[in-house]
């Protein structure tokens, strides 16, 4: 993900920055029940705020990607592209999903059936214990699609390309509309491609990635006005969407209540946009770039390792504090382990093929 010609230092930035979000929103969720969802009314508030501005994580991840690779560059083979980023991101993940399959079985919460029923279950998705995974196969859909949609945004109009991302947007509010007025635009039981269905998903964080890099030439003033409100708004929103929903104290389902932290909501798409704008205004190295760059070199490795230490610290670090900073202190300590882990690794020969 990098470009030789010349490095895009904020995306070094962006990738350390939106990693520690995604160990915001996993140690927030060590805050969930089993059964009551909220405790009270101070898990309800700090878990609406730490784990809602986290929600941001995924879809910077998502364009941040889009920036680099989308178009595939005329003089690439569709082969060359694919094997490159084959290499780069399969052999850990397959090594990772073996981890996370066997090593629980080390420590008593899985046994060797449960374990073997894991691995044989790989080729078809994620090993239960490696729920964060998920988002690798949605990642690997999107470098699936780029050569696909690489012709058209090398000869699409910027108004082509704001069409497109005006009916994405409006398919980020369907979840909206069938939580609250029920199906539209052609859904019912037998069919679930509605009109938007073409326009729907991570494939928008893609056309809005090239939009902004091609077609959005505001001066830095007016990316951070724009790119704070957007953020300020889309935060906001995502963070009320389940502190209004929540009852402390009272059964309720994760999967209504996280109805507005789904990462393609129209919510999480303003957010998105606001934060990456915000990123674009990093023109060059500031002071403790090594460090940053060290850390965004392993950060695929660390997004890996994490929940290993995650699931070690969390039990440790509850108790001693209050959850507006225990969950922020999980994240961080997960966050240093996990980098002085990947860092350790990465002095082993061949490391690529276990942390990227």
């Amino acid at each position: 993900m990098e470009q030789k010609a010349e490095r895009v230092y904020f995306l070094d930035y962006l990738r350390v920055i939106a990693l520690f979000l995604v160990l915001v929103v996993h140690a927030s969720e060590t805050f969930y029940g089993d059964r009551i969802l909220v405790a009270d009314q101070d898990v309800r508030l700090w878990l609406g705020i730490w784990d809602g501005i986290a929600r941001v994580s995924v879809p910077l991840f998502m364009v941040c990607s889009a920036y680099l690779l989308a178009p595939l560059r005329e003089d690439q083979s569709w082969g060359e592209f694919f094997r490159r980023r084959a290499k780069r991101i399969l052999p850990p993940m397959f090594i990772f999903f073996v981890l996370y399959a066997v090593l629980p079985v080390l420590w008593g919460a899985s046994t060797w059936n449960e374990a073997w029923r894991a691995v044989s279950y790989i080729p078809l998705n994620f090993p239960h214990a490696a729920g964060h995974l998920w988002f690798m196969y949605p990642l690997i859909g999107l470098y699936l699609f780029i050569p696909f949609i690489s012709p058209w945004l090398r000869v699409a109009t910027e108004r082509q390309e704001r069409l497109f991302l005006i009916l994405w947007a409006l398919s980020t509010c369907l979840p909206y509309l069938n939580r609250w007025v029920g199906e539209v635009w052609g859904q019912c039981w037998w069919n679930q491609y509605d009109m938007l269905y073409n326009f729907a998903g991570y494939p928008g964080y893609l056309i809005m990635a090239h939009y902004i890099k091609t077609h959005i030439h505001w001066d830095d003033a007016k990316r951070r006005i724009v790119g704070l409100i957007c953020l300020l708004v889309g935060a906001a929103a995502t963070i009320l969407s389940f502190y209004l929903q929540v009852v402390p104290g009272t059964e309720q389902s994760v999967v209504d209540m996280e109805i507005g932290w789904c990462f393609c909501t129209i919510n999480c798409v303003v957010y998105t946009f606001g934060a990456f704008l915000l990123f674009t205004t990093i023109h060059k190295p500031g002071k403790g770039y090594k460090l940053i760059y060290d850390i965004s070199k392993v950060s695929y490795g660390m997004f890996l390792i994490h929940m290993f230490w995650l699931w070690l610290l969390a039990p440790v670090i509850t108790p001693l504090m209050h959850i507006s900073l225990a969950i922020p202190c999980i994240a961080l300590a997960t966050y240093i382990v996990s980098y002085l882990s990947c860092k350790l690794i990465s002095l082993i020969p061949g490391s690529r093929w276990v942390i990227g």
